[in-house]
């Protein structure tokens, strides 16, 4: 986190439908490909990491992807982007839920509106 910036943690739950795992892998990896070309794009403003979650969800999602950002406006930019790619478009995943936080916004808080020290 900079100075001036807050740094948010993004969690998106995911839902790959059976849709997707009947396509051949190759396939799947040249969709993916599309998807990861676009993450690279917005890298300097936005890291992103994979996760895969079947074996170890509720059965509410199947993967999940952890964003960091200081720049919401990028992080943005790069959803509207993946949502108009053909593997989104055509179904072949869902965004099931998002979560977000601050990261120690409290500290934050304190140094700008209380005008504390920095811990």
């Amino acid at each position: 986190m900079t100075k001036n910036n807050l740094n948010h943690g993004i969690i998106i739950l995911l839902e790959f439908y059976p849709s997707w795992l009947a396509l051949p892998r190759e396939k799947r990896r040249e969709l993916a490909g599309d998807l990861y070309s676009i993450i690279g794009k917005y890298s300097k403003n936005v890291k992103v990491k994979f996760f895969d979650a079947d074996a170890f969800g509720d059965g509410t999602y199947t993967d999940f992807i952890l964003c960091e950002t200081s720049d919401l406006k990028m992080y943005h930019f790069m959803w509207e982007e993946i949502r108009d790619t053909y593997t989104y478009s055509n179904g072949y995943f869902k965004i099931k839920k998002v979560i977000m936080g601050v990261q120690n916004a409290y500290q934050k808080f304190e140094e700008e509106v209380l005008e504390m020290d920095s811990e």
